[in-house]
């Protein structure tokens, strides 16, 4: 009661004295400063206002050795400098403090006794900005005056030895759907299936059935558990809930085999578009802080990866709390503050659940990447990374070993090659190249004619370049060259452009969007690189030369872009030569009463550099791709019934012996286009031996059709004798 009377006392008369709120500081009340005792009392201050100042100073800064310093003899012998510390940093951690703000209001001295007001706000991460008033007391002794201190001056209603103690409200996360609200990620049931050694008795009926549920092997199985002691539960695979419902009986009936069930994050059919969907992982070690200031308790799962990391917010919504004063026996005497829960929202993505499944099968264990965009609005409708991964592995108590083994393959499962991966795409980029000669140099694409007699010398004999096609294509116009992607024809384009100037190419290659990310949100992507003659000097220290000019022409040399970036170029090509910006999420959904339902509208962030006319030369020239006997792929889409207008890419990487990346991009129907599909399969072969066979299946899966069988040379794991140079 004395120390209420004395604040409303001070506060009420002495307001007019009140000084200027000193700054505010970032507190981080869970790591503790190194605790270095005072060797030297402080420097004497001339009043009470004075030391309380420097206190209430140095607990802005989470300078608590000084402030210990102030403290009075009295005082000091109460409680030593660790608990002091100890004692703030708790109480302040469990409000969850971010910053303290002091502001000095009043003082009133009684002969070595005196009465120092103060405002204290705390700008919490849970429940707000908690705000009093209160007064410190200090004696003098020595010709010093210290601070008397209690636990009231963290709090006044911690007075006594009081504490506080937060109760969480968390939300339950919200799910990622695809488009039609089939779930990616959702919460629910885990099933953990294992073996207890010990009460084995039919070894091989209890691997038989842990295969049939599992999907291990007997061999595999048996050597997580045969090295185990005979009473521990050793968890084999985690499994869906209503897998253990459908082989409910069959296990309950082999003695050594449990189940335990955990709610979680599940990842439904074994993962669905895992590289951007992503998982989550308890709060990694280095962000705990970050997470904590955002309210976070700290042991929470958050999002690690893909949209589960870039939507955190979004899913997880925003926690609640209520901060009560407790006693030491942990009674309840008082509520300071309380915030509640806000909702997570869902997030819908632009996939099909069943048509990006059929496109991760269609690409399987390659190393390699499948793109599927709508071309009238950018979005999304299919990304496949392969080799692919099971995101449950990461989110389950038996996922140890699976997570061990995805880190430890060589072909990097985790790595997104659709959208981080870079590559040189081959003839792919002689689109670029027939529209910069059309638009810089004049040429006409059906009657400025080359003659191919299956090698160019343009830069002297010494420099002989071949084409694919040894025996050569003979006369051909520019346009039919892109349909057979003669290479000696871009050859001679290139070094016409080259005199043209040599920035030409490059403008062009960047204006059909390579050498920059296309702007896809919640995905990691590379903007690859469109070399120019200012990049070569200074990455390089060389000029750039025609034959520079030359390689890039037909998409080799130093240039590197994106399965994604690629996917773009053949979408704006079909439209009519609008670049959307790529996105995957559809929509965010409403979260109650609260935010409104978010839909992305598509947006438009570039025009190809080419006129109407000649951007219909180049689709005319890639329907023939796929149509015309000169074409690179008639005999891969003979029969499919959908028109498909593509370009087949084979691209050279490293030396002779390494086999080329095999890439293939297209647009469907070629009449009236409505998806752009680029596949591309990395140390494959030619882009008519296995890209281009893919993407007929990924056509026939978008449009509901049987999938047609593939050649002997796009079947996984098919080795050709020798690589041959093609188109």
């Amino acid at each position: 009661m004395k120390r209420t009377t004395l604040v409303l006392v001070l506060i009420g008369l002495l307001v007019g004295c009140s000084g200027p709120s000193t700054p505010t500081s970032t507190l981080n009340p869970d790591v503790p400063p190194t605790i270095v005792p005072p060797t030297a009392t402080p420097t004497p201050l001339p009043s009470p206002d004075a030391t309380a100042a420097a206190y209430l100073s140095a607990w802005e800064a989470g300078d608590y050795a000084t402030m210990y310093a102030y403290l009075s003899p009295a005082s000091r012998a109460a409680i030593d400098a660790e608990s002091f510390i100890q004692r703030y940093q708790s109480a302040l951690a469990t409000a969850t403090a971010l910053t303290v703000t002091t502001r000095l209001q009043s003082a009133l001295q009684e002969g070595d006794r005196a009465y120092v007001s103060f405002h204290l706000e705390l700008d919490t991460a849970l429940v707000g900005t908690l705000i009093t008033d209160t007064v410190m007391s200090l004696s003098l002794h020595g010709g010093q005056w210290g601070v008397d201190w209690d636990e009231g001056l963290i709090w006044p209603q911690l007075a006594g030895g009081r504490y506080f103690r937060m109760e969480y409200a968390i939300p339950i996360r919200a799910n990622i759907y695809d488009r039609a609200g089939l779930g990616l990620a959702t919460e629910g049931t885990i099933v953990t299936i294992g073996v207890i050694p010990g009460q084995i008795e039919n070894e091989d009926a209890l691997l038989a059935a842990l295969t049939l549920v599992t999907g291990l092997s007997p061999d595999e199985i048996r050597g997580r558990y045969v090295a185990a002691p005979a009473d521990w539960k050793v968890p084999i695979a985690d499994i869906p809930a209503e897998v253990s419902v459908d082989y409910n009986d069959l296990l309950s009936s082999i003695p050594g085999i449990y189940r335990d069930e955990k709610e979680g994050r599940i990842y439904p059919h074994g993962g669905v578009a895992p590289h951007v969907v992503g998982w989550v992982a308890p709060v990694p070690a280095e962000q705990l802080e970050a997470y904590r200031a955002r309210g976070y308790r700290g042991d929470e799962w958050v999002g690690v990866s893909g949209l589960e990391a870039w939507g955190e917010e979004i899913l997880a919504g925003q926690h609640g709390g209520v901060l009560t004063v407790v006693t030491p026996a942990g009674e309840k005497v008082a509520t300071v503050a309380e915030s509640p829960a806000v909702p997570g929202r869902p997030i819908y993505t632009t996939f099909d659940r069943d048509f990006q499944e059929q496109v991760q099968q269609i690409l399987g264990g390659r190393k390699g990447a499948i793109v599927v965009l709508d071309v009238h609005t950018g979005a999304v409708l299919a990304l496949a990374s392969g080799p692919g991964f099971d995101p449950n592995v990461f989110v389950g108590p038996a996922g140890a070993v699976g997570r061990s083994q995805i880190l430890a393959d060589p072909r990097n499962p985790l790595f997104n090659r659709a959208t981080q991966g870079t590559y040189p795409c081959g003839s792919v980029f002689k689109i670029v190249t027939m529209a910069a000669a059309v638009e810089e140099a004049a040429m006409d694409p059906d009657h400025t004619v080359f003659y191919c007699p299956g090698y160019w010398e343009g830069l002297g004999p010494t420099a002989r370049k071949v084409c694919w096609k040894k025996e050569g294509h003979g006369n051909i116009s520019l346009k039919d060259a892109l349909t057979a992607s003669c290479d000696v024809t871009f050859y001679a384009v290139g070094q016409t452009l080259d005199g043209v100037g040599q920035d030409v190419l490059p403008r062009f290659g960047r204006g059909f969007g390579f050498g920059e990310p296309t702007g896809l949100e919640g995905v990691l992507e590379e903007g690859g690189l469109m070399p120019d003659p200012e990049w070569k000097v200074n990455a390089i220290g060389e000029p750039w030369w025609v034959g520079d000019t030359v390689n890039l022409a037909i998409g080799q040399g130093y240039l590197l872009v994106t399965p994604l970036q690629v996917a773009r170029m053949m979408a704006a090509v079909a439209n009519g030569g609008t670049l959307y910006r790529p996105y995957v999420v559809e929509r965010i959904g409403s979260a109650g009463d609260g935010e409104p339902e978010q839909v992305t509208q598509p947006q438009a962030v570039g025009t190809l550099p080419i006129s109407p006319e000649h951007l219909a030369a180049i689709q005319e020239a890639l329907l023939g791709v796929t149509t015309k006997s000169i074409g690179t792929a008639p005999h891969r889409f003979v029969g499919l019934g959908i028109p498909v207008a593509g370009k087949t890419g084979t691209a050279e990487v490293g030396g002779p012996d390494t086999r080329p990346h095999s890439w293939f991009a297209a647009y469907a129907p070629a009449d009236s286009p409505e998806i752009a599909i680029v596949v591309m399969v990395e140390n494959a072969g030619e882009g008519s031996s296995v890209a281009a066979p893919l993407t007929r299946q990924v056509v026939e899966a978008y449009y509901g059709l049987p999938l047609s069988p593939l050649p002997p040379q796009a079947e996984e794991g098919y080795v050709p004798p020798t690589p041959t140079p093609g188109p």
